[in-house]
């Protein structure tokens, strides 16, 4: 059994409903039943008996894009981890970009951040390329760049908070920094950060790391950690925007992503396009009435 639910537009909701039942049928996948979800009424619920996550997606976003996706098997519940990336996922920006700005190289560093995020670069070396050329910036622009740029994105301590609330643990991991990443996390109610570290010497950046870089792999390797220490049978929910994502995306139950390069949406279970991070509340089956201000 497949579960489908989703958010989008309330007008012709009916008649685009109709138009993918009959583009599934038409690849051998046929719809059980479709009803809004009790409690969640925004929340357009689809069952099929059987067929492949990927062409369930596919369609439905064909038919219903812009919405907010997420497609499992079996059931859908509350997640008992949720494990997600902060640059262009909890926070609006990418922190080594508008760090740049302030050693006046942002074009160039978010260039090549870009590319990373598309999959068109290997991500440690982007990594290492960026931070080396920040050398020489004061320590205390990271104080700045938090202070004057760094913005949760819309919902995510409700989302945090509410998850937590209701006995899921919630972790930080990110290829971003540990100075952004630890404030970020504890405004946001983040229980375990990880991270990458920036070495300082005499008050500015070295232009290298200090430690083992956090990537892709330590992304999927964290959220397997914490879920073995979890137990058999506990859900897990991860949720990102980049190519470096994807393990982590593909690793979990449900793998949202939100607001995302192509390569990211393509492997997840789900998507975020239309609303803010509380969407992904909705589309847990969680009650907007149980929602936990953050």
């Amino acid at each position: 059994m497949l579960i489908a639910r989703l958010i989008a537009e309330p007008d012709g909701l009916e008649t685009r409903l109709d138009a993918a039942s009959a583009a599934l049928e038409a690849r051998g996948i046929r719809t059980a039943a479709a009803a809004m979800l009790e409690h969640c009424g925004e929340v357009l619920q689809i069952s099929l008996p059987d067929g492949d996550v990927a062409t369930v997606r596919e369609l439905l976003g064909a038919h219903f894009d812009p919405c907010d996706l997420l497609v499992a098997r079996d059931t859908i519940e509350v997640p008992r981890l949720f494990v997600s990336d902060m640059d262009s996922t909890m926070i609006g920006q990418e922190c080594i970009d508008e760090l740049a700005d302030y050693a006046g190289i942002k074009p160039q560093i978010a260039a090549i951040t870009e590319r990373a995020m598309q999959g068109e670069l290997d991500f440690p070396t982007a990594l290492r390329e960026r931070v080396g050329l920040l050398k020489g910036l004061e320590e205390g622009a990271i104080e700045r760049c938090l202070g004057e740029r760094i913005v949760p994105v819309g919902g995510a301590r409700t989302l945090v908070a509410t998850l937590k609330a209701h006995g899921c643990r919630t972790v930080l991991v990110t290829g971003g920094f540990h100075h952004f990443a630890d404030p970020v996390a504890e405004r946001i109610g983040f229980e375990r950060v990880v991270g990458n570290r920036l070495a300082v010497a005499d008050g500015k950046l070295s232009g290298a790391l200090a430690g083992a870089i956090s990537d892709a792999d330590t992304k999927e390797a964290t959220l397997r950690e914490e879920a073995a220490r979890l137990g058999e049978g506990a859900r897990t929910l991860a949720m990102g925007d980049g190519a470096n994502d994807i393990p982590m995306l593909q690793a979990a139950d449900y793998g949202i992503a939100y607001r995302a390069k192509p390569a990211a949406r393509a492997a997840a279970s789900g998507w975020i396009e239309r609303g803010n991070l509380t969407a992904a509340l909705s589309l847990l089956g969680i009650p907007k009435a149980d929602w936990v201000a953050g």
